[in-house]
């Protein structure tokens, strides 16, 4: 991508600072209308909070307590669309709802509707019924998933004995969870290049200076870049107001917190989830939850607040907080520390706010500017908060808004614009076993691995099994079996990858399933450095600074 610019100064009609998935969907919106835009960002792409999600493609089931209609009614629409045009990694989520009481809750929830500060505890079963009814009318816009229903209590614990006999019935309604959202992000970079191949992406740049109007960029080889936009877009999430200050604009819009998870490895607690999320009430009144998540059982998230992105990791304490709800809600299972194979964490861009409780802080996004003053002669749109749910339609609000200081007009809607490998995905079974029979035939695999590779890329696996490599399909990582050579040297080769990280930990989804091994690592190594040149002395430092971060960060030792 960096061969698209020249080392001079040259005009671009928007710069996004920021690659996460708000950055990266307004880049493909913007990209699609015809914009020259750069996206740029300091690390990888989806390497911060985007990275660090539940995982959760969601309407927002407890913002109606909040009085948030708009925005409930905003993510019902935008998960059914990305249940349309990313079916190769969104996909529906039956979620159980446990309720411990019958008339409880209602005074608590009136008074956070009317804008209390106060949290609703012990949500009983009559304010359930009526969430999840709104929750289905709002969710009625395109869509894809059943409508709720209510269960008794010995149907609730049929379905999942290992309930707690506290609960006195249960709801089960619908949402969606994103297998690689890293991925994702990744895809709508590629689409957003492939609208507007005069568009750029730039990774581990770094913002240096802001001189009369002007961009400084340090790139990764070392070379600076100057671009002069007419509008720059602050989509750094979490590090927004440190990027004001760069640009010479100080500001004070964030006031993030703090959501961590772990993954467990319990058989027996997938077992009893059997395909469904449980979204349930915490004895302290938070909420949480629990799912199958590529064969680990996803448990999330605390509401902390903080304010240090750079070093923000899963500690012992909320690991202890996940057990304890876990063992409550569950006292049929047994859990423990040495069931974690992974744990993150990541902090929410949230707007600032003197709330309470941070789990009453809005969700909903806003697109502050700061107008051109001095020397600066371009505007400043942020990307304030959001949802992972909601980025396509935020992105659309965004681009409108440039769209009409740069004097242009909207060209076409994203609404119905496939993502990635979601373009002519094979949606019904007769539609899919004609794409698996067809590569089966095209590539000579076998059944297990063409359901594999649509699976993880969706149609781009074509493109996968098409590369021509050195290495073979049949060739695969040690101790990794699911993991072919030419595979990691299509991704090397092919998807910008930088660091040994980017292939490990956001192209692939290797190191959160629990597949990764040493000796894999290594071979994957060796075809990184085959692809880009790397020393003996530089990829034994790859692989060491991939083995300290997955350490540090995210309890893995390998």
């Amino acid at each position: 991508m960096i061969d698209t610019l020249s080392q001079q100064t040259r005009p671009v009609d928007v710069v996004i600072l920021g690659a996460g998935i708000n950055g990266a969907g307004l880049f493909r919106d913007l990209c699609e209308q015809g914009v020259t835009c750069v996206l740029i960002d300091k690390a990888d792409f989806a390497a911060g909070t985007s990275a660090a999600p539940s995982r959760l493609i969601h309407g927002g089931l407890k913002y109606l307590e909040t009085g948030e209609f708009s925005l409930v009614a905003q993510s019902t629409l935008e998960r059914n669309l990305l249940l349309k045009n990313a079916p190769h990694c969104v996909e529906p989520l039956p979620t159980f709802l446990p309720v411990f009481s019958v008339l409880r809750g209602i005074p608590a929830a009136l008074r956070t509707l009317f804008g209390s500060t106060t949290a609703p505890r012990s949500r009983g079963a009559l304010l359930v019924k009526l969430g999840l009814w709104l929750y289905d009318v709002y969710g009625a816009r395109h869509r894809v998933m059943p409508r709720h229903r209510f269960l008794s209590k010995k149907a609730a614990r049929q379905r999942i004995p290992a309930l707690t006999e506290r609960i006195v019935a249960g709801g089960i309604y619908y949402d969606a969870k994103i297998s690689r959202p890293e991925r994702l992000v990744y895809e709508l970079v590629t689409d957003g290049l492939a609208a507007h191949p005069g568009s750029a992406a730039l990774t581990y740049t770094d913002l240096v200076d802001c001189d009369q109007g002007r961009l400084m960029f340090r790139l990764a080889n070392g070379q600076t870049l100057a671009l002069l936009p007419q509008l720059v877009v602050n989509a750094a999430g979490a590090w927004i107001d440190r990027v004001n200050e760069k640009l010479g604009a100080p500001s004070k819009l964030i006031g993030g917190t703090k959501g961590s998870h772990i993954l467990l490895d319990h058989p027996e607690l997938l077992k009893q989830l059997d395909g469904h999320m449980i979204y349930f009430e915490a004895d302290d009144g938070r909420i949480c939850l629990v799912y199958d998540y590529l064969g680990l059982a996803l448990v999330g998230s605390t509401d902390i607040p903080a304010d240090d992105p750079e070093s923000v990791r899963c500690e012992a304490e909320e690991t202890r907080y996940f057990l304890e709800s876990l063992r409550s809600l569950l006292p049929g299972l047994s859990f423990s520390e040495d069931q974690i194979v992974y744990s993150y964490s990541g902090i929410r861009p949230l707007p600032a706010s003197n709330a309470d409780n941070p789990g009453l802080i809005s969700r909903d996004h806003s697109a502050p500017v700061i107008e051109p003053q001095g020397a600066r002669r371009f505007p400043i749109i942020s990307l304030v908060g959001g949802k992972w749910t909601t980025f396509r339609g935020f992105a659309e609000e965004v681009a409108d808004m440039a769209l009409t200081r740069l004097g242009r007009s909207r060209l076409k809607s994203t609404e119905a614009l496939p993502i990635g490998g979601g373009r002519d995905f094979p949606k019904t079974p007769e539609a899919r076993e004609a794409w698996i029979a067809q590569t089966i035939q095209r590539f000579r695999i076998s059944q297990s691995r063409a359901e594999q590779l649509l699976a993880r890329y969706g149609t781009t696996a074509a493109m996968v099994l098409a590369f021509v490599s050195v290495h073979s399909d049949g060739t695969r990582l040690a101790g990794m079996p699911d993991w072919s050579a030419r595979e990691i040297d299509w991704i090397v080769r092919c998807e910008s990858v930088v660091h040994l990280a980017d292939l490990v930990m956001r192209r692939t989804s290797m190191a959160i399933d629990g597949s990764l091994t040493r000796a894999g690592l290594d071979d994957m190594a060796s075809i990184a450095a085959e692809a880009l040149s790397w020393s003996e002395t530089e990829k034994a430092r790859e692989v060491e600074a991939l083995l300290q971060h997955l350490r540090a960060f995210h309890s893995i030792r390998l």
